[in-house]
């Protein structure tokens, strides 16, 4: 049986949507998905319980899709069978993201429970290679890609973020930890004539299982709010969200969406 671990955003949605049979669909509480109703709602503080719960209900595979936060903790919630699982979490909370994914990962795991990527088990989240929409990507667009893949190298080796923009062999803006969309979003007053490229690939030496970007509608909004001439992602390392809505929106737009192969 498959638990979906289902955060905010519509990935727990993409992927619902690609399963032949519902799965059983928890949400931290704070953070439950808009668009599904959640079985069971949990709290940080009794993970142990919630542990427990999943393998009493004949759960043996999760999968964990959507935004999380990392939450705020009142040691006073917390129940015996969490006790034991303390030092891991607060080890996680003061990580980084991938270090914090990579602690929960371990957690689940000795549990018994495996933990599978949303695109293991919806492989049609992944777009295949080359470009996508009617407009094609320029030499220029091309080569902005090529620097915009190193300087994410340098940014995900630090656990800093997944995406950047790049005009004319430049940074214009990198993510934070505020996201993408805050990151398109800062770009709408540049002051330049526009131009440049979004590029998305995960950190190297990620754990692909969780925390795979993804792109959706939105993102091509956003790009085309900031001035950006297309979107670059790699290959099998980042996720499109309703595909046919965002190719269709981009040929709309005049936005292009292009695949490339992983950096070496």
């Amino acid at each position: 049986m498959l638990a979906l671990i289902a955060g905010t955003g519509v990935l727990p949605d993409a992927v619902v949507d690609a399963l032949p049979d519902s799965p059983l669909v928890c949400a931290m509480e704070g953070f439950e998905p808009e668009n599904l109703t959640a079985d069971v709602v949990f709290r940080l503080e009794q993970l142990g319980s919630f542990l427990a719960d999943l393998k009493a209900r004949g759960v043996t595979q999760i999968c964990m899709a959507g935004a999380v936060q990392r939450p705020k903790v009142d040691p006073a919630r917390i129940d015996a069978a969490t006790m034991p699982l303390v030092p891991i979490i607060q080890k996680a909370m003061m990580s980084g993201d991938d270090g914090a994914l990579r602690a929960v990962i371990g957690i689940f795991e000795d549990a018994g429970l495996a933990v599978k990527a949303a695109h293991e088990i919806a492989p049609d989240l992944l777009p295949p290679l080359g470009c996508l929409t009617e407009t094609h990507p320029s030499e220029a667009d091309l080569a902005d890609a090529d620097r915009a893949a190193g300087i994410l190298r340098a940014m995900g080796s630090a656990d800093i973020g997944q995406a950047c923009a790049v005009s004319k062999g430049q940074a214009l803006a990198v993510e934070s930890i505020f996201g993408t969309a805050w990151m398109l979003q800062s770009l709408t007053q540049r002051p330049d004539a526009g131009g440049g490229v979004l590029f998305k690939g995960p950190k190297p030496d990620q754990d692909r299982r969780v925390d795979l970007p993804a792109i959706g509608p939105e993102t091509v909004t956003d790009a085309v709010a900031a001035g950006l001439t297309g979107i670059v992602i790699e290959k099998g390392g980042v996720m499109v969200l309703r595909r046919d809505h965002v190719i269709a929106e981009c040929n709309r737009l005049g936005l292009f969406l292009y695949v490339r192969e992983r950096a070496v």
